[in-house]
């Protein structure tokens, strides 16, 4: 299946049903009075959060969604029939923005979550509620109002409590390969990874949590190069993230620029995705004599300002994973004990969500017209090329 984590649809509620101007009728009864009955209110749409999906690929075929529309009333007072809700199930972690007030709607964050995003038109009113002791037979009746329409944006950002930072080739795939039963592709060239992946790593009983592992960040990723922004906004429902150096990279490079290279690209995404916790993971370390780390990690805290502790792995050979897994669990079960016990914590949090989710639709909608114009330019320079 196509992994696909954003998508424009737009939804419709039903019509509200007109009232009924209609008299009562009867063979021997004179002057029967007004009986027309009120219209059916329109139905609403509900979005709900389905843990079985896992992508938005199915809306990029059916991006419109409408709900029924309520009956007209009817003579003898009978009320018309009200139109069906309509629900439409989303992957757990999908974000709703209204497009046209950039509004968040809401945050489908938990299983089975549900959430109104139209409301239905309200019924009209049929001639039988005008009738008064000085209008006996009124012929007013009042029209079902229309449903709301709404442009959405569903964005959906992996549910995970520790997200993979890093180059490409950094040994994102590899850590995750090691510590839990998720297998992304490995392979000695970059970008081998196109689409996140998820991996439950479990330390045992009730000791257990999701890491997610994204395609590799460059420099110049704000202007599009290589995957872009696209996927780096999956890290910012994590807890924690961990920042993978290469320190041996295949293409001889500087691992302290590497460092600072994807620091910058992360504050020009999203400056509150930047200032989470993260965690410095000196990957491949077998590869290096002691004197050599010793030297690369004073470099990096220079650098990079870093007070705190630097970790050391080999994600090929397992060595050091189990300690950094540990501290992880305990950090996260900290993490998850204040979300019960502290309620400005969680109010805290929440707010965290809402700023990143409006930083994340900042920085994508301002990549599209970079995007843009450089496949104009591509086709310029194609049809330059047919005319000569």
């Amino acid at each position: 299946m196509k992994f696909v984590d954003e998508a424009e649809i737009t939804v419709e509620a039903g019509k509200g049903g007109n009232g009924c101007l209609s008299f009562r009728r009867e063979k021997y009864i004179e002057k029967g009075g007004p009986d027309g009955g009120d219209g059916g209110d329109g139905g609403s749409v509900f979005l709900e959060a389905d843990p079985a999906l896992n992508t938005l690929v199915d809306f990029r075929f059916q991006p419109r969604y409408r709900a029924q529309s309520g009956q007209p009333g009817q003579g003898r007072n009978c009320t018309g029939k009200g139109g069906d809700d309509l629900t439409v199930k989303v992957p757990v972690g999908t974000s709703v923005i209204d497009v046209d007030t950039e509004e968040l709607i809401a945050d489908m964050d938990t299983a089975g979550k549900v959430v109104m995003v139209a409301k239905g038109g309200f019924h009209g009113l049929g001639n039988t509620r005008f009738k008064s002791s000085i209008n006996r037979a009124p012929r007013k009746t009042t029209k079902g109002t229309p449903g709301e329409f709404r442009t959405l944006q569903l964005q959906l950002r992996l549910v995970a409590d520790v997200g993979l930072l890093g180059l490409p080739n950094a040994g994102k795939s590899t850590l995750i390969r090691s510590v839990s039963a998720a297998r992304p592709k490995v392979a000695d060239y970059p970008f081998t990874t196109l689409t996140p992946n998820l991996g439950v790593v479990s330390l045992g009983l009730e000791r257990s949590f999701v890491m997610a592992d994204i395609p590799g960040l460059i420099e110049g990723a704000s202007q599009g190069a290589g995957l872009g922004f696209r996927f780096l906004k999956h890290l910012s429902r994590t807890r924690h993230l961990l920042h993978l150096i290469d320190v041996l990279p295949a293409d001889n490079s500087d691992p302290v620029y590497n460092a600072t290279t994807i620091i910058a690209e992360l504050e020009k995404f999203s400056a509150t995705l930047a200032d989470k916790e993260r965690w410095l993971v000196l990957n491949k370390v077998d590869l290096l004599s002691e004197e050599q780390l010793q030297e690369l990690e004073s470099s990096l805290r220079e650098a990079l300002n870093w007070q705190g502790e630097i970790y050391r792995v080999s994600a090929l050979s397992g060595d050091g994973c189990e300690r950094l897994m540990n501290d992880l669990m305990d950090s996260i079960a900290e993490h998850r004990s204040k979300l019960l016990e502290d309620e400005e914590y969680r109010e805290s949090q929440k707010a965290l969500e809402e700023t990143m989710a409006f930083e994340i639709r900042r920085s994508i909608e301002a990549s599209k017209p970079a995007r843009r114009k450089k496949q104009e330019f591509d086709d310029e320079e194609d049809w330059d090329d047919w005319d000569e």
